[in-house]
């Protein structure tokens, strides 16, 4: 029966200049940094070789692009752009350093990770709920359109992680504390309905 779903390849983009220095991205433009580059080759060549693509997504910020672009290169494909996979707009959080963000609002990171739809709302920051809102919406149009296919989304930390929180593949708890690294990616099947977490690559679990 899962034969006839659609296999999503959900990737984080490369490293930017931005995740070095700490600083909180969001929906800031930023561009991958040659070492993201680097990543984005490594993994074309080492995980995504092999794999028949049938469609590849990205989200419209310029780091998730490039990622994808370069992955598509080497199977001569098109990357098509979505402002649904874009990352959680950090509202007046945005560019300011995790510690600035801790001391500000008198809260660990971690917690800042768990904010509820609440306290996020009045802090001029995107819902877990509006991003899975658009970000789910998008995967379900594409696991009906796609069925029976394989397909490569480039997104983003956060809408990874709070993804696969609402799916129950990750408590709570266990989200405060996960690092998903730069390239890392989880490959869900879906008939648009549901989806079954089959694969995890660079999810890592950090005290």
């Amino acid at each position: 029966m899962k034969n006839n779903y659609c296999q999503i390849y959900l990737v984080r983009h490369g490293l930017t200049d931005w995740n070095v220095r700490g600083l909180l991205q969001g929906q800031s433009d930023i561009p991958l940094n040659k070492e993201g580059e680097r990543q984005a080759i490594e993994a074309a060549k080492k995980h995504f070789k092999k794999i028949k693509f049938t469609a590849i997504f990205s989200s419209d910020l310029v780091r998730a692009k490039r990622t994808a672009e370069i992955i598509a290169l080497e199977k001569k494909m098109a990357v098509e752009t979505s402002k649904l996979l874009r990352e959680r707009d950090f509202g007046p959080f945005e560019g300011k350093h995790w510690q600035e963000v801790e001391k500000k609002l008198r809260m660990s990171i971690k917690e800042f990770r768990i904010l509820s739809d609440e306290v996020a709302k009045k802090l001029g920051i995107e819902s877990d709920e509006k991003m899975m809102e658009r970000f789910s919406r998008f995967l379900r149009e594409v696991a009906v359109a796609y069925r029976g296919k394989k397909v490569l989304i480039v997104t983003h930390g956060s809408v990874m992680r709070v993804f696969l929180t609402k799916l129950g593949f990750l408590s709570k708890e266990d989200s405060k504390n996960v690092f998903i690294k730069n390239l890392a990616y989880v490959r869900v099947l879906s008939d648009g309905v549901d989806f079954f977490v089959e694969e995890v690559f660079g999810v890592e679990k950090k005290e």
